[in-house]
């Protein structure tokens, strides 16, 4: 089992002194700490246009964190593909490719939030077909082929650099929905999960390798991610609940609050305090305890899989002390990780 550390965004928690300067430098140390304690992995995510200043391009982060690490995959979790035009999303991911040795895996997704599409002059309802697209580009790309066809008529492109691995990074796709994850089975190299229970993604998984083998390819060959809260600390699970709490309410609530956070200007806002009867919920959508319990929801996911998951722990907390970033990171990869290998 793979276990990596996740998700960057460097969000400006409310109140959080801290400098973007300072925000950027330390998820870096973070990166490197993860690579340190022996995680295979590393993860970023996107978003445009929030208060909080969460991270909007992901592709100049992970060439940062392969520039300082050596061993650990470095990826996007998710790059919101349709964003961006498939001939430079290629190029870039390539570049980031060869400055990390062929470390780099390019998670997609198709992105959700309409003042981010309007900002970039893309129609929601072009959000799949784009993705598709940005796959299609992408393979024929790094097979050595001119790139042609497609909404956009290429008329023969040859891309260059070639990536550092033949066939390009490979291509994880983001889902939720049964469409969505079937097309994923179908198009991607990988399927990666969040938001599910372990009963769920025991059937999100099924969805994907059966249209893999409907589509003619190996079920076995597709990898299977994913990506949850998760915080695990030595001592009473309610004193570990007590020092995440605020972060997690912060991650969970900001996703709600993107769409009331349209051009909105200065400092982040805070969320409300959190409704009566709620909390438990709350509680509910981490997975949180001592390392052996946290271990043992962990492994409650790979096997509802069937084994061979790369489980990324949403570990970054914005706001948190650094010091306690740091013994989480550690607590992690130090008495999780063991229990899982």
């Amino acid at each position: 089992m793979k276990l990596g550390f996740g998700l960057i965004t460097c969000q400006r928690y409310p109140g959080d002194p801290r400098s973007d300067e300072d925000r950027y430098t330390e998820a870096l140390e973070l990166a490197e700490q993860a690579e340190r304690i022996g995680l295979d992995s590393v993860w970023v995510s996107e978003h445009h246009f929030v208060d909080d200043a969460y991270l909007p391009s992901v592709l100049p982060m992970c060439a940062a964190i392969a520039a300082r690490t050596r061993r650990v995959l470095v990826g996007t979790a998710l790059l919101l593909a349709p964003l961006i035009e498939p001939l430079r999303l290629v190029e870039d991911a390539a570049v980031v490719d060869l400055l990390s040795r062929g470390r780099l895996v390019l998670g997609l997704g198709l992105g959700w939030r309409a003042e981010e599409f309007e900002a970039f002059g893309v129609p929601l309802r072009e959000r799949v077909s784009r993705l598709e697209e940005a796959v299609r580009v992408a393979r024929q790309a790094w097979a050595g082929k001119l790139v042609t066809g497609g909404t956009r008529s290429y008329p023969g492109v040859a891309v260059t650099p070639a990536p550092s691995r033949a066939g390009g990074p490979p291509l994880w796709i983001g889902a939720l929905s049964e469409p969505a994850v079937r097309r994923a089975g179908r198009i991607g190299d990988g399927f990666m999960a969040t938001d599910v229970t372990a009963e769920s993604f025991a059937e999100q998984v099924r969805w994907a390798r059966e249209e893999r083998e409907r589509s003619g390819r190996d079920p076995a060959t597709l990898a299977i991610s994913l990506h949850l809260p998760t915080f695990a600390f030595e001592g009473n699970p309610r004193r570990a609940w007590e020092l995440v709490r605020p972060y997690h309410r912060y991650v969970s609530w900001k996703y709600e609050d993107m769409d009331g956070a349209r051009s909105r200007l200065g400092p982040p806002v805070a969320p409300p305090p959190l409704p009566s009867g709620e909390e438990e919920a709350l509680r509910a959508s981490i997975l949180l305890g001592t390392p052996e319990e946290v271990a043992e929801q962990i492994a409650r996911f790979r096997d509802a899989a069937g084994g061979d998951v790369h489980y990324i722990a949403r570990l970054y907390w914005p706001g948190m002390d650094r010091a306690l970033q740091r013994e989480a990171l550690d607590v992690f990869g130090e008495r999780v990780a063991p229990l899982l290998r």
